[in-house]
């Protein structure tokens, strides 16, 4: 029959299936998280000096929120609420280690049987997390891990193939980015030949200590920056992109770029100490837009109009997102919006978070290592201690006027604390 027809019907034809085809075919998802990266250190949120044209350039292709926020300021209860649209007090991860044994710390603590116990214990909180690879499994999707992982070996959070065997932080997955990309590009050409859809989690050590860049990065750097410290940080930030460069321009080389939705986050923000390994104050695992704030990113040419929004977004938002977005239908237990509905942001007014101890206190009750539960509504933010745990006042600003949080208007504004009090034990209140 179609040899009858005209050879340009028949390319015509050829070509509408293929469309058709390639519609139809399930998306990909590629995660992009950065690990330890300030909200302004990036070209595109206005730093000076930090380089980071692909990941610039990526926000240009996106649906880029400017004033997204995580909802801890710590690295694995972060990156938990990433992959499972929890909460830390509903997924019970809520530190990076189990309380301290008495008079040990360091490696005399990993070795102490009752410390081993309970990381192990708190690994099994994953097994009842209903994460994205876990989910997308049911759809046929394969899934590989790479990168910054706490939560034992790959397996546990859902992934069909990975890199981490078990070790804190991430054992063999910290090899990726900083001396290899051939893992992840491997199975991404294991799961085209196969023809099965990919889930990547691509969460490289960078640009989190140690900031050992290389060298032909660092001299970019060591003129304009203030201190060394500082520098070797600066040349992480672009060490990282360049990494993100690699995967993105993978992904063109393989043609999948226009059926690959790509998510960036960062897993919590940094701000450098002058002078000295580490983090300031009111950065990492503090309650400030230093240690909580993050671009946000969603990327599918055709599907995702480009446009930089400053709606109110959160970590706890990107798997229901994900998961809408491919037919899918959020758990229950998911707090979060759908980002792509316009109308879903500009019904929200507010939203929470809470920080946590670095070391659990007590590892089956996640209030008993609250220091701070915390609410954004419109521009005003409440930072509120857990007084058993922080005996301070309330804190209260306008990040419109004072994005740095150096005037606390508490004192001045009574009613406003009241209200968002009455928001924050609305949405938890922690006995």
């Amino acid at each position: 029959m179609l040899s009858r027809l005209p050879v340009v019907l028949v390319l015509l034809l050829a070509s509408w299936g293929a469309t058709v085809r390639a519609a139809d075919a399930p998306l990909n998802v590629v995660f992009i998280v950065s690990d330890d990266q300030g909200w302004t250190d990036y070209g595109f949120m206005g730093h000076r000096h930090i380089h980071t044209p692909h990941i610039d350039r990526l926000a240009g292709q996106s649906l880029t929120f400017r004033n997204a926020h995580v909802t801890s300021s710590l690295c694995r209860p972060s990156l938990t609420t990433i992959l499972s649209g929890l909460y830390p007090h509903q997924h019970r991860i809520t530190s990076n280690d189990p309380p301290l044994p008495p008079g040990k710390k360091g490696r005399a603590a990993e070795a102490d049987p009752t410390f081993q116990a309970q990381r192990q214990t708190m690994i099994d909180n994953i097994d009842r997390v209903p994460t994205l690879p876990r989910l997308l499994a049911g759809r046929g999707y394969v899934s590989f891990q790479t990168g910054k992982w706490w939560e034992g070996d790959f397996h546990r959070g859902g992934f069909t193939d990975g890199m981490s065997l078990g070790g804190r932080h991430g054992d063999k997955g910290l090899d990726i980015g900083r001396k290899t990309m051939q893992p992840m590009t491997d199975f991404i050409d294991r799961s085209v030949t196969s023809g099965k859809p990919f889930f990547v989690w691509y969460a490289p050590m960078l640009p989190h200590s140690p900031h050992n860049p290389p060298e032909r990065i660092l001299k970019e750097y060591a003129s304009v920056a203030p201190t060394p410290e500082i520098a070797n940080y600066w040349a992480n930030c672009q060490w990282f992109d360049e990494t993100c460069g690699q995967l993105l321009d993978y992904l063109d080389t393989k043609g999948l770029r226009d059926n690959t939705l790509v998510v960036y986050i960062a897993d919590n923000g940094w701000i450098q100490l002058p002078n000295k390994p580490g983090a300031a104050a009111k950065s990492k695992l503090s309650p400030y837009e230093g240690g909580l704030r993050t671009p946000l990113m969603f990327r599918l040419p055709g599907r995702i109009a480009p446009q930089m929004c400053d709606d109110l977004a959160s970590s706890i938002d990107v798997a229901p997102t994900v998961l809408t977005l491919l037919g899918m239908q959020p758990t229950s237990e998911m707090q979060g919006i759908n980002l792509l509905d316009a109308q879903a942001r500009a019904r929200r007014h507010v939203i929470f978070g809470e920080c946590f101890e670095h070391n659990a206190v007590d590892i089956n009750q996640p209030a008993s290592s609250l220091r701070w539960r915390w609410c954004i509504d419109g521009p005003m933010k409440l930072i509120a201690p857990h007084a058993p745990n922080v005996q301070a006042p309330n804190e209260l600003y306008d990040l419109a006027e004072d994005p740095a949080e150096t005037k606390n208007l508490a004192a001045d504004q009574p009613a406003t604390v009241k209200r968002l009090e009455g928001e924050l034990d609305a949405w938890w209140k922690p006995q």
